[in-house]
């Protein structure tokens, strides 16, 4: 009897490598441990501390992000944009200077903001008041940053304080009308630094009120005066309405624009300043379905596993032991080895969805492997997109090497137009799909909609880095020899017997699915959660549980599924790999369609088709990932259990 070859898998290096990276990073199934922020900032006493504004998002998700200035708010003498990296650009994120002015451990009881030329009120034109009532009705947040920390607001739930990201525009009263927030108060919280002379910001909190013009009193005559006192509430004098319809044309609404200073102390720790947003609402729940969830599908793997073990020793310690004329009048995988080996029909795109699969896989398992290090922390904006988007360029090099290799085992020739599509293919669906969305974010004028020069940035990423690595990856990769099969294939092809329903590939794609789907389902609702409620997503020690278990969980049902397909003397399972192991990207796309009916509250077009658009490339790139680890899991498997056999 032959003993089992030595088998090379074609993706063994790169996988071992992120098993290697997972295993060095894993700290514990919770310590997705992060590092908030890169180094503090003290402060003395007096010194000035700067308010920057972010954007504005709804909660009426997924409205689209606005700039802060989108809406006639008090603008600073002059206006200052700070530099924004790649991925704080594509979730629209602008960053301008405020007129605010914060001094550390200066209270201040009231202060205008800013002021009109002959009085203290600012007046609004019908179209501007207009526009405010819109944002207060879409239920639109306004987002700033204190020294790198965002502003929340604090809201009592089931008799606990929550922190909510970003404080609202204004609020609607069915009683009295739309009341807009023209007064802050800005809570900034310190802890002492370790000399104790200076402080650090721990804390940032807005508490906005609603204040009529009545009840300000200021210095009229002194322009520079800027000091303000709010009278108290009176039965005359409230919170400030508007209400554009009963305006005229060429009238004006008045608006006085103040805010309000405190200062105070806290026991929370510079590195534990980060804590208030990213604390789980419900970590028991969340700990109860992921721990089901990994006992279910390693229970279900492992009697996948046993059955498969057990079938295939049986099937090898009966063909080793047949002659031919007994193998001939046996069925099974055996009598198709001419033939496993033969290559597919459009081989070509096989290998091209292979390298980029392989591509995907270094770049995800480096992804999280970077953010559980805690160097893609929520503290770094942007961060991860920047980080994606700069590995899937520079991991092109690997994905061209294996897709290289593959394309020449599978007889291709012409590699060169292998290697194109190889670096065009994913990102041309990905650079098209974003960029005919972007019209439409551009006639809404959001910040959302991707600047033209962060566009030719992009291009030049892909065909300056991007599509001259695969080349190189795959000059590299179609020089080395094509990978060696355990059997010779066959000049006549072999026929196909009739298959029964269950092996149809749609039937079997919809079944293969629902395990790997059945292992990232419950994580899948917190990442849309992230997406779509403009949340912080940090729970990547539970990711990488789920990461892995997608994979293996790929692998194996691939390999089910396969097993049987030749048992029954199918050797058509090239692409069916692909497929199968793929099959779960259809029950995601199905989820993500019941998160839009049930959790979203969606009532204009341009968002809709954004979700549905956006899912689209969440969807492709998904099935692209799962097919290559099933793919990858089979092929090896076909070569170790073909290599066990004796063979005439």
């Amino acid at each position: 009897k032959r003993r089992f070859g030595r088998m090379v898998f074609p993706v063994s290096r790169s996988l071992c490598l992120c098993v290697v990276v997972y295993a060095l990073f894993n700290v514990g199934l919770t310590s997705a441990f992060y590092v908030p922020g890169v180094a503090p900032q003290d402060f003395e006493d007096g010194d000035q501390v700067f308010i920057k504004s972010v954007k504005m998002t709804s909660t009426k998700r997924p409205k689209l992000p606005y700039p802060y200035y989108y809406l006639p708010f008090c603008r600073p003498p002059s206006m200052h944009q700070s530099h924004e990296n790649l991925g704080e650009v594509l979730r629209g994120d602008r960053i301008t200077n405020t007129p605010y002015e914060l001094h550390m451990n200066k209270n201040v009881s009231c202060r205008l903001l800013c002021r009109g030329k002959d009085y203290l009120e600012k007046g609004y034109t019908k179209n501007e008041i207009a526009k405010f009532e819109t944002f207060i009705r879409a239920e639109y947040r306004v987002h700033w940053i204190l020294d790198n920390l965002p502003v929340a607001t604090r809201v009592e739930y089931d008799g606990a304080d929550k922190y909510i990201r970003g404080y609202p525009v204004g609020f609607v009263d069915y009683t009295h009308g739309v009341h807009l927030f023209n007064h802050v108060t800005i809570v900034g919280k310190i802890h002492p630094s370790l000399d104790g002379a200076t402080h650090r910001i721990v804390g940032f909190e807005v508490r906005a009120r609603s204040v009529s013009v009545d009840r300000y009193e200021g210095n009229v005559e002194d322009p520079d005066d800027m000091s303000c006192k709010i009278k108290p509430v009176s039965e005359g004098a409230g919170g400030l309405v508007i209400k554009s319809e009963d305006m005229d044309v060429d009238r004006k609404h008045p608006v006085i624009w103040s805010y309000s200073i405190q200062w105070e102390p806290s026991d929370v720790a510079w590195a534990s300043r980060w804590d208030t947003f990213l604390s789980t609402e419900d970590p028991q729940i969340h700990w109860f379905s992921i721990i089901n969830s990994l006992v279910t599908v390693l229970f279900l793997s492992g009697i996948m596993a046993f059955i498969i073990v057990r079938a295939l020793r049986r099937d090898i310690a009966k063909y080793n032991e047949q002659d031919k004329e007994e193998a001939l009048e046996q069925t099974g995988w055996k009598l198709v080895h001419g033939d496993v080996f033969r290559p597919p029909r459009r081989a070509y795109w096989l290998a091209v969805l292979y390298g980029t699969g392989v591509q995907l896989l270094c770049v995800f398992s480096t992804s999280i492997a970077l953010a559980m290090l805690g160097m893609l922390s929520p503290a770094s904006r942007g961060s991860l997109a920047t980080a994606g988007i700069l590995l899937f360029v520079f991991f092109g090099l690997i994905g061209g090497y294996y897709g290289a290799r593959l394309y020449k085992t599978l007889q291709g020739e012409k590699w060169k137009r292998a290697a194109f599509m190889t670096a065009v293919f994913l990102p041309s669906v990905v650079f098209g799909i974003s960029f005919i969305l972007n019209f439409f974010i551009w006639g809404r004028k959001s910040s959302g909609a991707v600047p033209f020069s962060t566009m030719i940035i992009l291009v030049l990423l892909w065909f300056g880095i991007s599509l001259p690595l695969v080349y190189v990856g795959y000059f590299f990769g179609f020089r080395k020899k094509p990978y060696e099969h355990p059997v010779r294939t066959k000049r006549l092809v072999r026929p196909v017997p009739r298959q029964v329903w269950y092996m149809h590939p749609v039937v079997s794609t919809l079944l293969a699915g629902t395990l790997p789907f059945g292992a990232v389902f419950i994580e899948l609702f917190f990442i849309l959660n992230a997406i779509w409620d403009n949340q912080y997503y940090y729970l990547f020690g539970f990711l990488f549980l789920v990461f892995v278990i997608l994979l293996l969980s790929c692998a194996e049902i691939a390999v089910v599924m396969i097993y049987l397909q030749l048992c029954a003397e199918d050797y058509h399972w090239w692409w069916r790999s692909f497929f199968v192991s793929g099959g779960a990207a259809i029950y995601v796309f199905l989820y993500s369609t019941f998160y839009y009916a049930t959790k979203l509250q969606i009532d204009d077009s341009v968002s809709t088709l954004l979700y549905f658009g956006y899912t689209f490339i969440m969807v492709f790139v998904f099935w692209i990932l799962t097919g290559t680890a099933g793919f990858s899991a089979t092929y090896w498997f076909c070569r170790k259990i073909y290599s066990s056999v004796k063979i005439d």
